[in-house]
């Protein structure tokens, strides 16, 4: 039987759900960051935060070589990796934007999950 909702309701209900949504994309867009991050101390990879305010999900590193790392830029390359983007395990410069964009398909199916659910 389908869930009834009061007319009033509706806009509290909605609200719950994509605050759901929100929250779940954020902590998933960490994860999924965190696995691909170059590891050689270990500190870039552990620098990863995520904080979610209502409608908006922001993950952060304050790592200094955050960006270059992820993103391939040749300035402030760790001393470690000699003035040239490479990973022990193959990561691709861009990442980030890359399970960025893969998180646009799954962030539909968990709200379909989130619906099933409420």
């Amino acid at each position: 039987m389908a869930r009834q909702i009061k007319l009033n309701q509706i806009g509290n209900h909605m609200q719950d759900q994509v605050l759901t949504l929100v929250r779940a994309t954020t902590l998933e867009w960490e994860a999924r960051v965190k696995v691909q991050t170059p590891v050689d101390t270990g500190r870039l990879r552990g620098a990863w935060q995520s904080n979610v305010q209502g409608f908006v999900g922001e993950v952060t590193n304050n790592v200094e070589y955050a960006e270059p790392v992820c993103y391939g830029t040749n300035a402030s390359l760790p001393p470690s990796w000699g003035g040239r983007y490479r990973t022990k395990q193959g990561t691709v410069p861009g990442f980030p934007e890359i399970i960025g964009k893969e998180l646009e398909g799954w962030s539909q199916s968990e709200y379909q999950r989130i619906l099933r659910r409420t």
